[in-house]
């Protein structure tokens, strides 16, 4: 999954950032409101984290831009402000949740995971595909009893498909989701991945069925 933090203190979102990465996220960091807009409402992104306070373009007014573009991405809104008004008016702009500062990494990550599971109509953090099943809180991936080891990428990506079952789900859609804006993709860099995948959660089963299935010209499927 792909996350956006605008967030104008250095530390903060590079901390933020980095902690979302090592929980399998892909993330794209902006330090002003007229880059975060910009990248909001031109990339595909599973959730926004948005600072209130923002150079160039204030948090509020983002949300307000963004939904007027009927861009329905879920909004987590950080604040340093306690006063009831100010959420009220986060929340009216637009944005689905609030933090206050300063506030712990765990609870951002929790209202995180359940921001995206309701955006993706699904409450369950454990995905199944027949017998693969994929643990997003423990982030273990088993096919049947046997468990596969993946790397991030590999990890990020197959949650992905995963969560699209039975959806073809074209490069482009892929690289959005799975890609951070500013890594170097090849050209082959999807299909490699997507072999990396198979060897791990087909390759080992010879008895079992194929999962992943390319759609010539359009792109990838899981299916059982």
């Amino acid at each position: 999954m792909r996350i956006l933090v605008v967030e104008d203190e250095h530390r903060i979102g590079t901390s933020i950032k980095k902690g979302l990465e090592l929980e399998k996220f892909a993330v794209d960091l902006a330090f002003d409101g007229r880059d975060g807009f910009d990248l909001a409402s031109t990339e595909d992104y599973d959730c926004l984290i948005l600072d209130l306070l923002l150079p160039g373009l204030d948090g509020i007014t983002i949300c307000k831009k963004l939904r007027e573009l009927n861009i329905h991405t879920p909004i987590l809104i950080l604040t340093a402000k306690s006063q009831l008004e100010d959420k009220i008016t986060g929340l009216d702009s637009g944005a689905d949740d609030y933090l206050t500062k300063p506030f712990s990494f765990e609870e951002l990550l929790a209202r995180v995971r359940a921001l995206t599971r309701r955006s993706s109509g699904g409450h369950n953090p454990v995905l199944k595909v027949g017998d693969l099943v994929l643990d997003t809180i423990s982030f273990q991936v088993k096919r049947g009893n046997t468990p596969i080891n993946l790397s991030g990428k590999e990890y990020s990506l197959l949650e992905y498909l995963m969560r699209q079952a039975g959806k073809i789900i074209s490069k482009d859609q892929i690289t959005s989701h799975v890609w951070n804006y500013d890594d170097d993709i090849l050209p082959n860099t999807i299909e490699v991945f997507i072999r990396k995948l198979r060897q791990k959660i087909e390759t080992p089963f010879k008895n079992k069925k194929i999962l992943i299935k390319t759609v010539r010209g359009f792109g990838y499927k899981i299916e059982n």
